[in-house]
């Protein structure tokens, strides 16, 4: 009987999980080829067979997504399995009809395909979308538990962008790993917060090694946290899980895939931002919340801003740096750095498009809805160069740096410039210290 053959249509995270957890050792099945979407420079690689296992001795290479069509023809694939995240419905039926017309079968995996279960107590952090503030919240889940004495070990969504094997599984408990562990911009924005809050963090590609080993790690484990990321639904089956909504982009959590997966499985949704969304957006989002889970707790949440230097800000002419994948593929229009510069009176908001040098031109071509704020893309050497050249390019008076890492710590920055740091504060009650403090309770971890 010959093997069903899939091609897993990913972007570096979500599908290599998927492999590892449904196909890797199914001898039905021949996993024929990945493709790569959203994130420059993945595709043209090879998943490798230290990784793949004993029935793919040479390992699955991995294609660019546009090249599908021909993949499945040539390969003569019978199902795709749909595995990347933070994109609308029409995106993930738009990818269907074309695999469905080149006559293959479309498949999208379930938690119950791809979930694993841990020996500690677990606490999963998503969010409906990119940007929403899922980040914030998860180092408040984090320094809440901390502060009750629990040693707490987060695991964060995948970033493999590098050396897969070398990536199977990777520990930050120091700045200096950051380095070790040869990291971008974006590894670095989502790591670097927790490591300098004293936590440590696991990521990489094997999420079941990843996760034995975050159970045992050196320096003890009580909880573990998932720090998911991408509006991915957990990688990990949750004792508690918490689900971030924005009410900047109210109807989204149920109009993109898969946040509004990890909408109904919630036991918490946290409508954040507030203090600075409209009511509409945010009754929007609440009823919407009701109309899918009825039965999950609703906490409602301000992101805080502080900006390290008002003054370097007031009455300037700025230019305003944020977060990469928020304003790409989580098509946010603004964000923390241009909130703080607006609320300490920035004059005006530079635009960096004349002044873009490199692979900055083409992030712009691709995504030409970011409009007047650089991304601070770093998935490799070349881009860091290309962002250090565009930022002290651009004819402004100040830099104001809204990613969650010391930019100044990797390019060297020629204008004056501070950074935005924002929090989680829930307001009122319920609140995350009453939430955790029942979990403490319930898994006898005071």
């Amino acid at each position: 009987m010959s093997k069903r053959k899939v091609i897993i249509i990913g972007a570096a995270g979500r599908d290599f999980h998927n492999f590892n957890t449904r196909y890797r050792d199914d001898e039905s099945v021949e996993v024929v080829a990945f493709t790569a979407e959203q994130i420059p420079g993945i595709d043209g690689r090879t998943y490798p067979a230290e990784l793949a296992g004993p029935l793919y001795p040479g390992g699955i290479p991995i294609y660019a997504e546009e090249e599908l069509p021909r993949l499945i023809a040539d390969l003569g694939a019978d199902e795709c399995a749909f595995s990347y995240s933070d994109v609308s419905y029409q995106h993930v039926m738009g990818v269907s009809a074309i695999v469905q017309a080149a006559g293959a079968a479309f498949t999208l995996l379930g938690p119950n395909d791809t979930m694993v279960a841990s020996t500690k107590p677990l606490i999963s952090v998503c969010a409906v979308r990119t940007g929403a503030g899922k980040s914030q919240t998860s180092r408040k889940v984090v320094e809440t538990l901390m502060a009750k004495g629990l040693k707490v070990v987060a695991i964060r969504h995948p970033m493999p962008y590098g050396d897969l094997v070398a990536q199977k599984v990777q520990r930050f408990a120091a700045l200096s790993d950051l380095e070790k562990h040869d990291c971008t911009i974006e590894e670095m924005e989502e790591y670097e917060p927790h490591i300098v809050r004293g936590n440590v963090i696991y990521a990489g590609v094997d999420y079941e090694a990843i996760l034995r080993a975050a159970e045992n790690d050196p320096n003890g484990c009580d909880v573990v946290v998932w720090d998911g990321g991408n509006n991915d639904f957990s990688f990990y089956k949750a004792d508690l899980s918490m689900t971030v909504v924005d009410p900047h982009r109210p109807g989204d959590e149920l109009s993109y895939y898969p946040g509004e997966v990890s909408l109904r499985m919630a036991d918490i949704a946290i409508i954040n931002k507030i203090d600075s969304a409209d009511l509409a957006g945010i009754e929007t989002v609440r009823e919407n919340i009701a109309a899918v889970n009825p039965d999950a707790m609703i906490i409602e949440a301000a992101s805080t801003l502080r900006l390290e230097d008002p003054s370097v800000v007031k009455g300037k002419r700025v230019l305003v740096v944020e977060d990469g994948p928020t304003l790409t593929h989580g098509g946010m229009k603004i964000g923390a750095g241009v909130v703080a510069a607006k609320k300490h009176g920035a004059i005006e908001f530079v635009d960096p498009r004349p002044y873009l040098v490199g692979k900055l031109k083409e992030t712009f071509e691709i995504y030409p809805g970011i409009g007047t704020i650089l991304p601070a893309m770093g998935y490799g050497e070349q881009q860091l160069r290309d962002l250090e050249a565009t930022i002290n390019a651009t004819d402004c008076d100040a830099v104001v740096i809204g990613t969650p890492i010391d930019l100044n710590r990797i390019v060297n920055i020629e204008k004056p410039n501070t950074r935005v740091f924002y929090d989680l504060q829930e307001i009122g009650e319920p609140n995350l210290d009453g939430v955790l403090s029942d979990f403490v309770a319930k898994h006898n971890l005071g």
